[in-house]
């Protein structure tokens, strides 16, 4: 069990699998993109396949969530998903994605065992697209979440970050295409993690701005703390139901006290928490030839001091040095 000193339990593991990214998105990498991580540095699938497997046979985790950077550039894919299918127990597993890929993998990934899938998508409008992107990659998106869809990869989630000046606008429009599509909406609050480090927290479009938005168009009926647990989006039933918008307030409403997560980057280093400031290296570990129980060992150490919280709310607050794209969104 990942336990921390407040008594929260540990039972999600988002694993990143690669820091490369076929986009650049304003809010997480320049336009150069990054130094980016050697094919040594990154963990091997058959190291990520056995951390996954001693994370759900020794440490309790049952929900796994492959990220990035952008996770369908990483070649082993559908073999890593297929292989963590086959482990017992069978966890859950999901992928966030930005979705260029999506059209050409859906129906091999479901097939793999993949369950459901996030993609990235913050505008309807494909000229606002290529500003946020600064790639004309807006139909592929579209397509890929249908593709997505009528792959059974459902329920299919559309993440969505607003941003001052660009697409701020949109929020009753996106909430209106999702529940036409039959997707599931959450708007997520930008949150400084860009490798610029441009993030300003008084420029910032907060969930308070985005519910207010919705409402202009659409009756929301806040579900109770109860439907919630831990779940960072808090959730509203949109016009009476059944379709449902989440709002995901990391820096305005956090939820720290009931985070279950813990984080895997490509690199084979533990975090604690997105913004966390140290990591714990399994990768020497698995190299040096270190026993399931050890590398067991070092992780529930490595939860173990878990802060209270990200810290976002303290004037003192640093952002982390690593941008999203090597730790995992």
């Amino acid at each position: 069990m990942l336990i921390d000193t407040y008594g929260r339990v540990a039972t999600d593991l988002r694993v990143s699998l690669t820091d490369r990214c076929n986009l650049r998105c304003t809010y997480c990498m320049p336009e150069e993109g990054l130094q980016w991580l050697t094919k040594s540095d990154l963990l091997s699938d058959d190291e990520i396949v056995r951390l996954i497997g001693i994370a759900v046979t020794r440490l309790g985790i049952t929900e796994v969530r492959f990220t990035g950077g952008e996770p369908l550039l990483r070649p082993g894919l559908v073999g890593i998903v297929e292989r963590c299918a086959g482990l017992t127990p069978r966890p859950r597993m999901s992928l966030t994605t930005n979705g260029i890929g999506l059209k050409r993998t859906a129906a091999a990934l479901k097939a793999a065992g993949l369950d459901r899938v996030n993609v990235s998508l913050d505008t309807l409008r494909p000229d606002v697209f290529k500003t946020l992107t600064r790639r004309d990659r807006h139909a592929d998106v579209l397509d890929g979440l249908h593709a997505a869809r009528d792959a059974g990869l459902t329920p299919v989630k559309v993440n969505t970050v607003l941003m001052p000046g660009l697409n701020d606008d949109e929020a009753p429009e996106l909430l209106a295409w999702a529940v036409e599509h039959g997707y599931e909406l959450r708007f997520i609050e930008q949150m400084p993690l860009d490798a610029q480090h441009g993030w300003k927290r008084d420029s910032m479009i907060t969930a308070g701005d985005i519910v207010e938005s919705l409402r202009t168009r659409f009756e929301l009926t806040a579900e109770g703390e109860s439907e919630r647990g831990s779940a960072p989006a808090e959730r509203w039933v949109v016009d009476g139901g059944p379709h449902r918008v989440g709002v995901i307030g990391s820096v305005t409403r956090p939820f720290c006290h009931a985070c279950d997560r813990t984080r895997l980057t490509a690199d084979g280093q533990i975090r604690t928490c997105l913004f966390a400031q140290e990591e714990t290296d399994l990768r020497s570990a698995l190299r040096s030839q270190a026993p399931d129980e050890e590398i067991a060992r070092l992780w529930k150490l490595a939860m173990w001091g878990k802060k209270a919280g990200s810290g976002l709310d303290d004037p003192a607050f640093l952002q982390p040095d690593r941008p999203m794209s090597a730790i995992g969104g």
